[in-house]
This record gives C-alpha cells, sequence and structure tokens, in this order.
C-alpha cells in the first residue's frame, strides 16, 4: 500500500509561489524549492514531476486566489463602484499578496503579479505558462470591467466608454506600477501614477 502524502500541499505550493516571485523560474532552483517548502528533492519530483509541474500547480493556485479577490473587491452596488476603482487602484501600490500562510514578500519586486512576472519570464517559450497567465489577465480585466459598468449606470463613468478597453488599460497601468515599484521607485510615486491613472477615467460630459 502506498504511504499517504505527509505535506500540506496547498503550503507546500504557497513557499514555491514565494519562491518563484523572488527569484523567477529559471533563477530557482529544484533545491531552491525544496528549501523553501521543506521537502526533498524526490518528494518534489514524485508529487510535482519536478520544477516546471510546481510552477504550473503554484499557478493554477494563484489563478484560483486571484479570481476571488478582486471579484470580492470590486463587487457591490452601482453605488461605490467607482470608489471601489479608486481603492483597488491604491492597493496596487503594494502588489498582490502572498497567501496568508507564508511571510510576506521579501520587496516590492516579489510583490508583483506572479502570472505577469511567469509570462515575461517564459511565457513565450511555455504555452502552458501562457494560458494560465492568460486566464489570470482575463479574470481580472472581467472583475474590473463589470465594476465599471457598475459606475456607469450610477453616471459616475461615461456611459459611451468601453468598459473592457477601462478595464485592460487599469490593468496595465496596474502590471505598469508592479514594474516601475520593482526598481525600487518610493510608494508615494506609485501611488500618484494610481491617482492619475484614476483621474483618466472619463467622466460624464454633463460633469
Amino acid at each position: 500500500m502506498a504511504r499517504p502524502r505527509s505535506f500540506d500541499r496547498d503550503h507546500v505550493l504557497h513557499a514555491a509561489e514565494r519562491q518563484f516571485r523572488a527569484s523567477g523560474y529559471n533563477g530557482t532552483s529544484v533545491d531552491d524549492i525544496s528549501a523553501a517548502t521543506g521537502l526533498g528533492r524526490g518528494s518534489l519530483y514524485a508529487a510535482f514531476d519536478g520544477k516546471h509541474g510546481v510552477l504550473l500547480e503554484a499557478m493554477a493556485g494563484y489563478f484560483a486566489r486571484l479570481g476571488q479577490g478582486p471579484r470580492k473587491a470590486l463587487a457591490g452596488p452601482d453605488e461605490g463602484a467607482l470608489e471601489r476603482l479608486h481603492g483597488y487602484l491604491l492597493r496596487a501600490v503594494h502588489g498582490v499578496p502572498l497567501a496568508a500562510d507564508v511571510p510576506p514578500a521579501p520587496d516590492r519586486a516579489a510583490a508583483a503579479c506572479f502570472a505577469a512576472k511567469m509570462a515575461l519570464e517564459i511565457g513565450a517559450s511555455d504555452p502552458e505558462v501562457e494560458r494560465l497567465a492568460n486566464d489570470c489577465f482575463s479574470v481580472v480585466a472581467t472583475a474590473v470591467a463589470e465594476c465599471v459598468r457598475a459606475a456607469q449606470r450610477n453616471g459616475d463613468i461615461d456611459p459611451d466608454a468601453d468598459p473592457d478597453d477601462l478595464a485592460y488599460l487599469l490593468l496595465t497601468i496596474i502590471r505598469g506600477i508592479d514594474v516601475v515599484g520593482a526598481y525600487g521607485h518610493s510608494p508615494a510615486r506609485l501611488t500618484s501614477i494610481a491617482e492619475s491613472a484614476f483621474a483618466l477615467l472619463p467622466r460624464p460630459r454633463h460633469r
């Protein structure tokens, strides 16, 4: 009879995600993952079939977590939708949090979107990573677009503006905040970028 697994799979994947976000895929070895997760090399290969398998499962878990966060932050009544968009942009200053069961990101670069980081590093040559990254972008863009529609219904954003275009504009700026933050710019500068992005949202012409 096979011996049952004696580790918390979700926690291992969260710890591996933290390592990948800090060091990148190519900068992370199996030994690094082993040290971060506490699993030996043999256990990692048996459970995940190596580093690439760990990455794909960690990205899938990130996608599940990311899908809940933006929806929860941006969903709500039409009244207040504009304020929710504002708050979402401001939260981007601090990046995307790691799972609650691992230490916080060691620096702003490691707090950048996991999907975006992996897409930039290896997505062009790895169809599975590219697919997962696109899924992550789509779920966030959909949540932002729905919030834009709510603000339009409430009369806070120009009803003629395309909500999907605005969602991708904001998502592009949020990912840009990750890049600027990774290069050491201050939270004050990142906050200024977020506020400028919010000011770009087209308001109804009669206001």
